[in-house]
């Protein structure tokens, strides 16, 4: 269950606590002046009536002024309640001052003579300094990799920790850039940061072609003991705008390849997956009721990462699996002046074109030496469909081929040799055949032990 942050001020606990208890002061002073006059009501005659009405109006004077003691009893033990809160949190804010003098008097030394403190977390990246910081020395995680937005900029490194702590996360990097690295993980122990995303490649214009997906950042390795970090996915290749095309059909762009997995603890720890890889970029774009085609090549999916090893006892990170292979545009210019045309809503459009290749999977990471699985190999990514039907269907002539399985990883002499991934399945719905299927991966071996 998640908590919120609470946030309190000592000073304006304390300062709430003293307006409790003035006002408490004059509502006792008002009960006080109202006692006599509604507790003990004179009648308005000596005749039975009056005397009733009086002995009523009286009980329920004192019945109030029975409550009214109770309210202010109650009262308070809130206003020390709320004096109690706001002595505790001063007290706490004194002894995290302390601490935080004591840290800073401990770091001074180290941070003056080595660039980085003793204990204490690195800073997150930003956009004038994009890595992450790195941890203290001693204890303390790295900082985050600053996530880029700016086209062709690259995903900042995560920090690297020191004795004990984990890597900082790599950041994710702008158009068509790659994703920051992940830090390692703590000499010690700790485990390491997972590797940034790609970006997404950028869409056809009138003047550049569109652009590939970034690759994915590779995972922060482990020290003695920890997990390696994942690689980050490759980023989404670039689909097709109201482009020019000219001969032959300009290519769309290819998914972006995954990060590789981080190396495991060399002695004991997995490593890290292998990121997946980017899918091609499409030669269609939808704007509101209207479907365009461009005249251009369909994007191939990137290639899956590899996983990571282990050291003396783990298991391998598993592949990447493959990006699948985008939708492509007709080979042959149907309209003039040979850049684009718009399906009309409900028609079938057939014209040939063969759908991108899917990418293969990343190669299974190889298993302890002693102990530990090996990784599995990473399925390859499914080659690109042969038909895209929304507003309008498109038809192309013959589906993608899908991308071959990635090999397994080796085992140690006391661990399972990894299984080599599936290969990708073709593209289907082509109007002339459907794509191939890849090629399933390679089994992976076991190793001796002196070997």
């Amino acid at each position: 269950m998640a908590m919120s942050y609470l946030v309190a001020v000592p000073e304006l606990v304390a300062s709430t606590a003293a307006d409790l208890s003035g006002l408490a002061s004059t509502l006792g002073q008002a009960n006080v002046a109202a006692a006599l006059p509604t507790t003990g009501v004179l009648a308005a005659g000596a005749d039975e009536v009056s005397v009733a009405i009086a002995s009523l109006f009286a009980g329920h004077g004192r019945q109030y002024q029975a409550f009214s003691a109770q309210m202010g009893a109650f009262h308070e033990r809130f206003v020390q309640l709320m004096n109690v809160g706001a002595n505790s949190y001063a007290m706490a804010e004194a002894a995290n001052a302390a601490e935080q003098r004591l840290l800073a008097a401990v770091n001074a030394p180290a941070q003056a003579l080595l660039g980085r403190p003793l204990i204490g977390d690195g800073a997150h990246g930003t956009s004038a300094n994009p890595n992450g910081g790195a941890g203290g020395l001693l204890y303390g995680n790295g900082g985050n990799g600053f996530s880029q937005t700016a086209a062709g900029a690259v995903g900042g490194r995560g920090g690297a920790a020191g004795l004990i702590g984990n890597g900082g996360v790599g950041g994710n990097g702008g158009l068509s850039a790659a994703g920051g690295a992940g830090g390692n993980g703590g000499w010690l122990l700790g485990n390491g940061g997972a590797g940034g995303q790609g970006g997404g490649g950028s869409l056809a214009t009138l003047t550049d072609l569109a652009g590939s997906g970034g690759a994915g950042g590779a995972g922060g390795a482990a020290g003695l003991f920890g997990l390696g970090g994942a690689g980050g996915a490759g980023g989404v290749g670039g689909s097709s705008g109201v482009n020019p095309g000219g001969a032959p059909p300009p290519p769309l762009g290819n998914g972006g390849a995954g990060g590789v997995g981080g190396r495991g603890g060399m002695i004991y720890g997995n490593g890290g997956a292998g990121g997946a890889g980017g899918n091609g970029g499409n030669a269609y774009v939808q704007d509101g009721d209207t479907l365009y085609v461009a005249f251009a090549t369909a994007g191939i999916g990137g290639d899956g990462g590899a996983g990571g090893s282990a050291g003396l006892i783990g298991a391998g990170g598993t592949g990447g699996a493959g990006g699948t292979g985008g939708f492509p545009g007709p080979e042959v210019p149907v309209v003039p002046p040979n850049v684009i045309f718009s399906a009309l809503p409900g028609s079938v459009t057939e014209y040939d074109a063969t759908a991108g290749i899917g990418g293969n999977g990343g190669a299974g990471g190889a298993g302890g030496g002693v102990f530990g699985d090996a990784g599995a190999g990473g399925r390859g990514g499914a080659g690109g469909p042969g038909i895209h039907s929304d507003l309008a269907t498109l038809r192309a002539s013959v589906g993608g081929a899908g991308g071959n399985g990635g090999a397994g990883g080796s085992a140690g002499p006391f661990g399972n040799a990894g299984v080599g991934g599936l290969g990708g399945t073709g593209g289907v719905g082509g109007s002339v055949a459907d794509g191939t299927d890849g090629d399933s991966g390679a089994d992976g071996t076991r190793r001796t032990l002196f070997g």
